[in-house]
């Protein structure tokens, strides 16, 4: 039986009401004439220091993770996670491979996952056929189901179906005969030799292969045998065979995998920093998957502009992301033509020829600049926006619904130099029947702009600021920022040589801004799965969950990406969803998702660390627990009863103090242990083990574990 306890309170600080508005840093150097002496500050304790950077650079610490951070010293743990690539990640290799389309290029992808359009024009006689027969196979499964979807909404003169939709008993019947049929080939395939399997499957008749290919990928009686048959494909066939399972326009499926390994990463990546970090950049220069072609682009401008330079110096991962489809798309760079240029019609040989219609697209010039690198309060003008979107015409992209690359088009490029933040820009005319290496003139006057504002102070003080903003505090500490910043002047925008700066800061390793930072929910399903130790089978639920949360991955809209504060996540809906999650996934009622409270509770009782008096609270720990718990009253989550003897309360005690030293770190506080004893005395439970997993619920959807 479900129980609904009803929303009475709303938490204090109530969500924006334009949640992805821009948030405004504050502008460099603000600070009053007079600014009060503030408190000093109170360090961290070893145990403690280690849980900072455990709760700010990884998803959340896995039971033991603590205890190994305190044995290697924070210090040494924190340089090998600079180090991504030193360390071992085979359990995630190996949840990854399953993944395809995460090592293909866009090109690649697109053909494999084609989209409605292709597969249309493919149809239609407009498009060849690939010649290969892997590829052609997936072609005519792709045109197969377009027509046949195209043929059931026909109708005649009168409007009426020409072909009437299967009734129930007719798709039944059909079901079970394309079920038999896919039974019948797998066990034909299996009787072959591994490397022969593929070849017959792409010799059936069309109707069987989908048969086949849909009704083994769907799991159920043949989820075993889809299992073994992918095993034993190379990769290549396993693409073809996901090629032939999709729907029609099939990019969702780019879309999916690529989810569904951020995910997956995030859980079970032993380089969390790297992870984290990736999380970070990838939202500083958000786009926005669902833009035209980015669909297949963003796979490629995460994996090879983010996180290939996550860690590195900043200029380079400015440019790598300047240099990649997917950002010239999503802020329409690759429509941007120079008035004067040979594009709009004018003749470098009379330039006074008449002009077309085409112009400036300012949107990448703009947010570049107040988003990506010297801030909105960057000393910049409306006339340097223009002349920087002046500067980077000619940045395009090369027949991007085919997945074509990133390119450099000279004749898109406004001639003639550019004033721009009390400069002066430009470089050689591009003369008729100039040599290709002449024709990239114009390419190296966009690479000057951005190593330009790579190395501004402007810079160096915003990305310092939000560094600090997601590692330390919403309100970051001035004088900290100010250190970050001098830090990146010094060393060229070293990005490791900042973090180091922070986390080597007394404001990091002070109580002041010890577990102060609310998770996004992106950050809580990830620790619940890391603090509890449970293996994802289903991280497609996840995305969805998070997607119910208000967070779809890759789906932030504007270029802000999503809020890194608490004024966004922090309100009784957002609870509401986190608790209903947690008591599901703990009640092993969560997508086929197994969860084992008594295991644990069995970790914390074996692997807690040495019990450290409570830490004095700082304001913010306090208000956010506060206004965390007037929703935990009043947040609605559902359970179940049975019929065996409940447990003790001296037992509930023992087991709720592990689980809170186990998934938080330290006890929380009386405020919550009140709260959660109250709903298991309002939501009574004749079980223990149903008992266990309320409490486990409970603890996740706690005050304590919302914060890091």
């Amino acid at each position: 039986m479900r129980r609904f306890l009803p929303i009475l309170l709303a938490l204090a600080v109530a969500a924006p009401a334009h949640p992805q508005a821009k948030p405004t840093p504050k502008p460099a150097k603000s600070k009053p004439a007079n600014p009060p002496k503030s408190a000093p500050l109170i360090s961290l304790t070893q145990q403690e220091r280690a849980q900072q950077l455990l709760s700010r650079f990884t998803f959340g610490p896995r039971p033991g993770d603590l205890e190994k951070v305190i044995a290697l010293t924070p210090e040494k743990w924190f340089e090998q996670q600079l180090n991504p690539a030193a360390i071992p990640d085979a359990a995630l290799d190996h949840r990854l491979a399953d993944y395809t389309t995460l090592n293909l290029q866009p090109d690649q992808a697109l053909q494999l996952f084609p989209d409605h359009f292709t597969i249309a024009i493919t149809a239609e006689g407009k498009r060849p056929y690939p010649t290969d027969p892997l590829l052609l196979a997936m072609y005519q499964v792709q045109v197969y189901k377009l027509n046949k979807d195209i043929d059931s909404k026909k109708t005649n003169a009168n409007g009426q179906l020409i072909t009437p939709p299967p009734t129930d008993a007719e798709a039944a019947a059909q079901k079970k005969t394309d079920q038999e049929t896919a039974a019948r080939i797998a066990g034909e395939l299996f009787a072959l030799p591994k490397n022969q399997r593929m070849a017959m499957l792409i010799k059936l008749p069309v109707p069987d292969r989908i048969a086949f290919t849909t009704y083994v990928a769907a799991g159920g009686p043949l989820e075993a045998q889809k299992n073994l048959l992918l095993a034993d494909f190379n990769p290549r066939e396993r693409e073809i065979f996901n090629g032939m399972a999709a729907n029609i326009g099939a990019p969702h499926y780019l879309i999916d995998e690529l989810s569904q390994a951020k995910i997956l990463r995030a859980i079970l990546s032993e380089r969390q920093l790297q992870e984290v970090m990736s999380d970070f950049w990838f939202n500083h220069f958000n786009i926005f998957i669902g833009k035209d072609s980015d669909t297949w682009y963003t796979t490629s401008f995460e994996r090879d502009a983010i996180r290939k330079h996550a860690l590195g110096k900043f200029r380079d991962l400015l440019l790598a992301t300047a240099q990649t489809p997917a950002m010239m798309i999503y802020l329409d760079n690759w429509l941007s033509i120079g008035p004067d240029s040979q594009a709009n019609g004018v003749n470098p040989a009379n330039p006074n020829s008449k002009k077309g219609n085409h112009g400036l697209n300012e949107n990448y010039g703009r947010e570049v600049m107040e988003l990506h690198t010297v801030g909105v309060n960057g000393g910049y003008t409306q006339a340097d926006v223009t002349a920087l979107s002046a500067i980077l015409t000619g940045w395009t992209v090369d027949r991007p619904n085919q997945g074509g690359p990133f390119q450099y088009d000279y004749k898109k490029h406004e001639p003639g130099p550019k004033q721009w933040l009390r400069r002066t820009i430009s470089s050689e005319p591009v003369l008729p029947n100039a040599s290709p290496a002449a024709t990239q003139t114009g390419m190296k006057e966009g690479i000057e702009a951005l190593t330009i504002l790579a190395a501004d102070p402007h810079t160096a003080h915003f990305i310092s600021y939000k560094l600090a903003q997601r590692f330390v505090a919403d309100d970051p500490p001035p004088a900290l920022v100010d250190r970050m910043a001098a830090t990146y002047l010094a060393t060229d925008g070293d990005i490791k040589a900042i973090l180091r700066t922070l986390v080597q800061s007394p404001e990091f390793n002070s109580r002041k801004y010890f577990r102060n930072k609310v998770k996004t929910p992106m950050e809580f399903v990830a620790s619940a799965f890391r603090t509890t130790a449970t293996d994802p089978v289903n991280p497609g639920a996840l995305v969805n969950t998070l997607k119910t949360m208000g967070m779809p991955l890759y789906y932030a809209l504007p270029p802000t990406g999503y809020y890194i504060t608490a004024d966004q996540w922090m309100n009784s809906t957002a609870l509401v969803d986190r608790l209903n999650f947690a008591y599901s996934l703990a009640g092993n009622k969560f997508a086929n998702q197994k969860f084992d409270s008594a295991h644990v509770l069995a970790l914390g009782l074996m692997s807690q660390p040495a019990s450290s008096p409570a830490p004095e609270m700082s304001t913010t720990e306090r208000s956010n627990r506060a206004k965390f718990s007037e929703a935990l009253l009043t947040a609605e989550i559902h359970n179940g009863t049975t019929n065996q003897p409940p447990p003790d309360a001296a037992g509930q005690d023992i087991a709720l103090h592990v689980l809170e030293d186990t998934l938080i770190g330290n006890d929380v506080s009386t405020q919550t242990n009140q709260l959660i004893h109250k709903q298991i005395t309002e939501i009574p439970t004749t079980n223990s083990t149903d008992t266990l997993n309320l409490l486990t619920a409970l603890v996740m959807g706690s005050p304590e574990f919302q914060l890091r």
